[in-house]
């Protein structure tokens, strides 16, 4: 017998009217659907016409049910994942039953939509080029304070999902460690009262000093500008001569001529001169 598929089924993130012809006919032709929160997709359901059995699978019978799942799957059933927004294994349990079919040869078929952090970085006005998501950050302030530390030299635009209740800590937290940066904070998305705050960490503390933050953000926060990072660098030569600085470079991998041509183009400075004068040391 043929194994199912499983399909990743995106739905929207506040607009209904945004959910795609080709996610709903999928639904429509699973032979069952798992739900983050059954009454949640029920609605939507509802809302497209559609009847279909439906099996709850989040975070605490992810391990249970993903079994279950697979098993269905490989009986020839083929099953549609949703989450209550957006698409499923995105910081989400999905990503554990997509690692369980892989493991199984299921294939999982996406079904593209809406993605609440990439509908933000497009408004939030920051670099667009390269960018990364990190995601929720660990209510473990051991695991929160190495994560934050992780990204302290991060040059790409960087995107986390926060919730209300935790939302002032974080800012505290994003102005201690990256210094007062400029930050978008995005809510509501797709909904009446959209909302797209640009501003910088200082003025965002402040702000919401206030004014009690409501609903989940998507936080666009700028990377370390190429400014920040020479004047950190300068900053840095200055506490140490030209050959301590090869010997730095060389000490993490590089050759004695790569680390001299590196530390002439961090120093302003002609080759020659860091040439000679690490040989004359």
């Amino acid at each position: 017998m043929d194994y199912g598929k499983l399909y990743l089924v995106a739905t929207p993130i506040g607009n209904l009217d945004d959910m795609t012809c080709r996610a709903a006919e999928t639904l429509r032709n699973s032979d069952l659907i798992a739900c983050e929160d059954t009454r949640h997709s029920l609605h939507l359901l509802n809302h497209l016409g559609i009847s279909k059995p439906l099996t709850s699978y989040f975070e605490h019978n992810k391990r249970q049910k993903g079994e279950y799942l697979v098993s269905l799957l490989k009986e020839g059933k083929n099953i549609s994942l949703v989450t209550d927004a957006g698409t499923p294994a995105i910081s989400d349990p999905g990503e554990d039953l997509v690692k369980m079919c892989i493991a199984e040869g299921i294939q999982v078929v996406p079904v593209p939509g809406a993605v609440a952090f990439v509908n933000a970085l497009i408004i939030s006005g920051m670099d667009t080029g390269r960018f990364c998501f990190e995601g929720f950050l660990s209510v473990n302030k051991k695991s929160r304070r190495e994560h934050l530390l992780s990204l302290k030299d991060e040059r790409r635009t960087m995107i986390f999902h926060e919730a209300p209740h935790k939302l002032k800590n974080t800012l505290a937290d994003f102005l201690e460690n990256f210094g007062n940066r400029r930050i978008s904070l995005v809510k509501e998305l797709t909904k009446v009262h959209e909302k797209c705050f640009a501003t910088t960490l200082e003025d965002a503390v402040k702000y919401f000093e206030n004014e009690p933050p409501r609903g989940e953000y998507v936080l666009v926060l700028e990377g370390k500008s190429d400014k920040e990072a020479a004047d950190e660098a300068a900053e840095k030569f200055t506490e140490m001569s030209v050959c301590e600085h090869v010997d730095m470079l060389i000490g993490e991998g590089m050759d004695k001529k790569e680390a001299v041509k590196e530390v002439a183009a961090q120093r302003g400075l002609p080759k020659r001169e860091v040439y000679n004068e690490y040989v004359r040391k």
